[in-house]
């Protein structure tokens, strides 16, 4: 006869096994139709021509993203303002700020016009202006887009990084490359769909903002499509190199035995994570011949590390990672992710900028005028962004050579180039103080959904279900491709 905790532990059983059993339904299910999408993705390629997970014909292939971790100040490099020294140290007029939100770092502080020290001047044969500071990048103005109209909803850091990684405020979304990865697939065998470099930082960075692994994780989407971060030190990827006593042979060996079980494990439980283990421990195998060779410089020409500044013989440093994002640019990974932080200027602004703009300008005119060079620019698409802009306003001291500047997410600019945009142009415009934008607005999400479109996708289309729902880049909110940029 069953005693009352009998029952008890029968129906904790059945409860478990029943939510279980709907746990791994949805997890299998999802995997299905993640396989159904791609197998219809192959079929479809196959009667219309196009590469694999294409909606329309791709202008570029693969992605450099340039990160500014901490916002650059636009006013400072890029958006000209010329009338602004008429209102040095006036105070910003309530019709321009109209009560927007600020941080806590300037909430209920005079607001102070700061206008740049900078000088600006005409570049190439499109006269965009473009700061003293970046003298080197002003060479390469007419391959470049200059939106100036871009805009987020996040006022902080850590959202705003995230936003711009992901799509989304909320942590725990897939990244943009880990969606490419996902929708596109691999290019290259033997180096991973989507790598991520963070620029090595020395002494004299203030505000250097963290960064996190899940800005480049898989989120939701299997494991296989998260990025693979290289390390600034030591071994590329983590683990790289065989432990002493053990060569390519045995290990090779272990793989094997370690396959014969997992392909068991497999069997019996179905877990599509067990399938990703192995292609991954596949693909570390090949990477210990692959990255050491992507990472050894040692067969580029002096004019080409020239090219990139001096810096470009310290691993880890920015110019170093150009040149590395070339080099896998070369080898057709899909989505190379440089970040660099220390532009989180609120104070001392002008000699943190100058600092910020050495380790960058040189290095990121070179990574242009280089994939042009080879043939690769014109279906390379590279991105320069921070995850917000700055305040026309200054933050603490206010001096002509002294001042800070607070986050402003209304508007900022971010350069485009290669890939199917038109250079030379600017798209976008804002008002006299670089605060609001009055002419055609770009939202991050809208930036996502063009660059998706130049890399032959249909930002609506490319989905995965989770939770319920088709969950996209993008997102639920309304985006736009932004057509007019295009060549």
């Amino acid at each position: 006869m069953s005693t009352p905790q009998d029952l008890a532990d029968l129906e904790n059983r059945r409860r478990f096994l029943t939510h279980a059993g709907m746990g791994l339904g949805t997890t299998a299910m999802a995997s299905l139709l993640s396989r159904s999408a791609h197998a219809e993705s192959a079929s479809a390629a196959k009667e219309t021509g196009l590469p694999p997970g294409c909606h329309h014909a791709p202008k570029a292939k693969r992605v450099i993203f340039l990160f500014m971790a901490g916002g650059p100040s636009q006013m400072d490099l890029f958006d000209y303002k010329p009338n602004l020294d008429q209102y040095f140290k006036q105070e910003l007029p309530k019709s321009v700020s109209q009560g927007q939100r600020v941080t806590a770092m300037t909430k209920g502080q005079t607001q102070l016009i700061a206008s740049t020290k900078f000088k600006f001047a005409q570049a190439g044969e499109s006269g965009l202006w473009m700061s003293e500071l970046l003298p080197h990048l002003s060479k390469q103005v007419d391959k470049l887009c200059f939106i100036d109209s871009m805009n987020t909803d996040s006022i902080n850091h850590d959202p705003g990084k995230t936003l711009f990684s992901t799509g989304s405020e909320i942590p725990g979304k897939p990244s943009m490359g880990a969606w490419l990865s996902y929708g596109l697939g691999t290019l290259n065998k033997d180096l991973p769909d989507y790598v991520v470099m963070p620029s090595a930082f020395w002494g004299g960075k203030v505000n250097v903002q963290g960064l996190y692994s899940r800005l480049w994780g898989s989120g939701f989407l299997p494991s296989k499509h998260q990025g693979t971060s290289f390390q600034t030190a030591g071994d590329p990827v983590l683990f790289l190199s065989n432990p002493r006593g053990v060569n390519a042979d045995v290990r090779r060996r272990m793989l094997d035995s370690l396959g014969v079980l997992n392909q068991k494990h497999f069997a019996e439980i179905g877990d599509p994570e067990i399938q990703t283990t192995i292609a991954q421990q596949e693909m570390a195998f090949r990477m210990q011949t692959s990255v050491p060779e992507l990472t050894d410089i040692s067969d580029e020409s002096a004019e080409t590390l020239a090219m990139y500044g001096p810096d470009v013989d310290k691993p880890g440093s920015y110019a170093r990672n150009c040149l590395l994002a070339r080099r896998m640019a070369e080898r057709d990974v899909r989505f190379i992710q440089l970040f660099h932080r220390g532009w989180d200027h609120h104070s001392k602004l002008p000699p943190n900028l100058i600092a910020q703009c050495s380790d960058v300008d040189q290095p990121t005119s070179a990574l242009l005028a280089d994939l042009e060079r080879r043939g690769l620019l014109e279906d390379t698409l590279v991105v320069f962004a921070g995850e917000f802009g700055r305040t026309i306003y200054c933050q603490g001291t206010l001096t002509h050579d002294v001042y800070g500047r607070d986050h402003h997410p209304r508007c900022f600019t971010a350069l485009i180039a290669g890939g199917g945009v038109r250079g030379g142009m600017r798209y976008g415009k804002t008002d006299e103080f670089s605060y609001n934008i009055v002419e055609n607005p770009v939202h991050v999400r809208d930036l996502h959904a063009t660059m998706l479109h130049l890399l032959g996708i249909d930002h609506g289309r490319l989905t995965f279900p989770y939770q319920g729902l088709d969950q996209k880049l993008t997102g639920v909110n309304p985006s736009r491709v932004v057509t007019e940029i295009f060549a």
